[in-house]
């Protein structure tokens, strides 16, 4: 995926001129620099990851087009292009000042030395996509969570990973509780694991009502997780449940606590953002983007700044007070894909899809392959689209009856191995209704 600029520079309101006198330098430039906008632009797919340093000074990111940004976000510009992975960069995390972790779907993690064009060193040791990385509050230890069901704990000094096995489907989301004594865990397989890090205690085990996409753990030892049915659900420390708020009707991706432990902020693959106040248990406001689902999200020190890193390649900065964009360029134009089918139960139900998937051949990939003759195809042979192994493997030819199937028993069970956010339709009829749609519109 290309990484360069925009033919046509990004207009912000300011005091100052735009930048169109620039836009000679900037189209000579390999990441677009944006200095009167709050926006990040640079990455040439969805951002799927993104941490802050503990001054708000910069920033890294992980995205779909297999590279790793590290921004400044002093001057909203981009620092350097991290390019190592054989695939979608998942998961980012900043060891101090100077170094970095980025880890794969390529089942691999880089650790770097900012500056540096090569990783200090690679470890090795997952068989599937690795999804989300945790650093110890010592520092001392990074944590990573798998598809292959595992978390494993990296020494930064050097050594054999500690591999916390006992998850029976794909592990999304880990976090070290603040005083750095145990892990947590969630999984599609509808847990929480708790993890002791000392002695050879067995796990706490917290059996959820939704498969978990992402958790992080407040200084109180608070835990917040985000489920596929739209909730977060609160835990104590010991794994007692204490409380839930309904985040939105599309799955939770990405969750994130203020450093004051205020507000906790919950991204949907229905490209909102919900604001969490995470006391009064109550939706204190929506962030809302330009409806592409939303796969990431960071706050910054001042516990009010968010990032959000969406499926449209942007970093957006938001003011989670107001509920208002930093950046005034919020929502870019652009005609509704689906206007054409007002009042079509199957669009609607579509609409979850669009922000991934294509209908006709001449739109080509996005996140998502082309659904553009999907009816009668193989799984993981669409032209262009570079596929998991693992679904290469599987034996699944599209049909009315397989997209059905699909999302009646959800992705992660009918195809392990995608990157599909987790989401299933509960209702026959809304299952046939897509499917009809789907039928309508692929075969042009």
């Amino acid at each position: 995926m290309s990484e360069a600029v925009p033919a046509k520079a990004p207009r912000c309101k300011s005091g100052r001129s735009s930048l169109l006198a620039l836009a000679a330098t900037l189209l000579a430039l390999p990441i677009a620099i944006t200095d009167a906008c709050a926006q990040l632009r640079g990455h040439g797919g969805p951002v799927r990851s993104l941490a802050i340093s503990s001054d708000g000074q910069s920033a890294i990111s992980g995205s779909f087009d297999s590279t790793a940004i590290r921004w400044s976000l002093t001057r909203n510009a981009a620092e350097q292009v991290l390019r190592f992975h054989a695939d979608a960069v998942n998961a980012v995390a900043l060891l101090g000042e100077r170094r970095a972790a980025t880890a794969g779907a390529d089942g691999r993690i880089a650790i770097w030395t900012f500056g540096n064009t090569e990783p200090d060193a690679v470890l090795e040791g997952h068989t599937a996509p690795i999804v989300a990385l945790a650093v110890s509050p010592d520092g001392a230890t990074l944590a990573s969570a798998s598809w292959d069901h595992t978390v494993q704990l990296w020494p930064l000094a050097g050594g054999a990973p500690r591999v916390l096995d006992g998850h029976t489907q794909n592990v999304n989301g880990v976090a070290f509780t603040a005083d750095g004594k145990a892990l947590v865990s969630v999984s599609y397989d509808l847990s929480v694991r708790i993890w002791p890090l000392s002695g050879a205690q067995a796990p706490t085990v917290i059996s959820m009502p939704t498969p978990l996409n992402a958790v992080a753990a407040d200084a109180d030892g608070e835990i917040a997780v985000g489920g596929a049915d739209g909730k977060v659900y609160f835990l104590t420390s010991g794994g007692a449940r204490a409380g839930e708020v309904a985040a939105g009707p599309r799955p939770v991706i990405s969750i994130a606590m203020s450093p004051d432990g205020a507000l906790v902020a919950a991204a949907g693959i229905g490209g909102t953002v919900a604001v969490i106040d995470r006391k009064a248990r109550t939706l204190a406001r929506t962030l809302v983007g330009p409806g592409l689902p939303v796969w990431s999200v960071a706050f910054l020190p001042d516990s009010r700044t968010l990032l959000t890193g969406g499926a449209d390649n942007i970093i957006r900065r938001w003011n989670t007070s107001t509920g208002e964009s930093v950046d005034p360029l919020l929502v870019e134009a652009a005609g509704d894909p689906l206007a054409a089918y007002a009042g079509d139960r199957g669009a609607e139900i579509f609409r979850a899809c669009i922000a991934c998937h294509t209908l006709a051949a001449d739109q080509g990939n996005r996140a998502g392959p082309t659904l553009a003759g999907i009816f009668g195809r193989r799984i993981a042979t669409a032209p262009g689209y570079n596929f998991s192994e693992a679904l290469k493997h599987l034996d699944i030819v599209w049909t009315p009856e397989t997209v059905a199937r699909l999302f009646e028993i959800g992705p992660q069970a009918y195809t392990p191995g995608t990157k599909m956010p987790e989401q299933r339709i509960g209702s026959e009829q809304d299952r046939a209704a897509l499917v009809q749609f789907l039928e309508r519109t692929t075969g042009k």
